[in-house]
């Protein structure tokens, strides 16, 4: 992990890299050790709420002032808003259309991130690159057709019940598409802000700021309040310290790298989720998924291992 922070000409990649570890690890957490069933936006609070103490708890160590210089402010406090947006957007998303749809809209956040950062960054998108984000989203594709074609039909058969179930599914899909736009302007906006204050726990900090008490407030106003048990508040907590590292690592991670390359990695934790389900017997193999998975895996190993080397000649 400390080379990974070092800065090195492969940092930004493997932060990126142990960011998407550390997201599939919370999965594995939250798949295997959950005994109790929590609202998201009670989770959502638990986690920023930890994250909001950590980040404070470290630029406090380590001697930087709460808010970095003063002109940044701006950047952080739109970073702030534009991520909580996305992350709002994404929990009404995940709620109202089935799970793999939301995952897979979810996906899309890395291609968006790439193309606004060709607008507000500049930044050049290459064919090479473009083929990387093509291959690592085909292999999404493959992963999920299967999911896909079963939950659509039974969604289908449920709509044909009630004259507005198509026409909700459809507003919830496009609220989950415009979760990952904003998802993608909040990328940039971490990469900018990280670059303006030197310090990427500064932007985990600004977000934290806006997205604990919100999700606090839309824990009493949109859902019953769940009182966890021991074991439930363990576990959150847990998941509020992963969540707070893998927050972090993402952060440098844009801070150090292109978008474009940075984000082409983060398809690897649907990768090693789908493995791991497979190597669990917990999901079915298919040809669909492990040709999914191989597409990924390949397109990852390309931009950790020749990325660097391109950006530099």
């Amino acid at each position: 992990m400390l080379w990974a922070w070092s800065g090195s000409r492969y940092s930004g990649l493997l932060c990126m890299a142990l960011s998407s570890v550390i997201y599939f690890v919370m999965e594995v957490l939250s798949e295997n050790f959950t005994a109790q069933s929590i609202p998201l936006f009670e989770t959502s609070f638990v986690r920023c709420t930890v994250t909001l103490i950590l980040s404070y708890i470290w630029l406090r160590r380590i001697g930087l002032p709460i808010f970095g210089a003063t002109h940044p402010r701006k950047l952080l406090l739109l970073r702030s808003l534009v991520g909580y947006l996305s992350l709002l957007s994404f929990i009404y998303c995940i709620q109202r259309i089935p799970f793999s749809l939301a995952i897979l809209l979810s996906f899309t956040t890395p291609i968006m991130a790439s193309i606004m950062a060709r607008i507000f960054l500049h930044e050049k998108l290459k064919i090479t690159e473009i083929g990387g984000l093509a291959c690592s989203f085909s292999g999404m594709l493959f992963i999920f057709q299967q999911m896909l074609t079963t939950q659509g039909t039974e969604k289908t058969e449920e709509a044909s019940n009630s004259s507005f179930g198509g026409s909700n599914h459809i507003y919830a899909a496009l609220i989950g598409f415009f979760s990952s736009i904003t998802g993608g302007i909040s990328y940039c906006l971490i990469k900018a802000a990280a670059k303006a204050t030197d310090q990427p726990v500064v932007t985990v900090l600004s977000f934290a700021i806006l997205a604990s008490p919100a999700a606090g407030i839309c824990t009493f106003a949109f859902e019953e309040f769940v009182l966890p048990s021991f074991n439930s508040l363990s576990l959150m907590l847990a998941l509020g310290i992963l969540s707070f590292l893998a927050e972090v690592f993402l952060a440098h991670g844009l801070q150090l790298e292109k978008i474009n390359k940075a984000a082409n990695v983060m398809f690897m934790e649907a990768a090693l989720s789908q493995l791991w389900g497979i190597g669990t017997s917990s999901i079915a193999p298919s040809l669909g998924r492990l040709v999914g998975c191989i597409l990924i895996l390949i397109s990852v190993s390309f931009t950790m291992f020749f990325g660097p080397e391109k950006e530099n000649e």
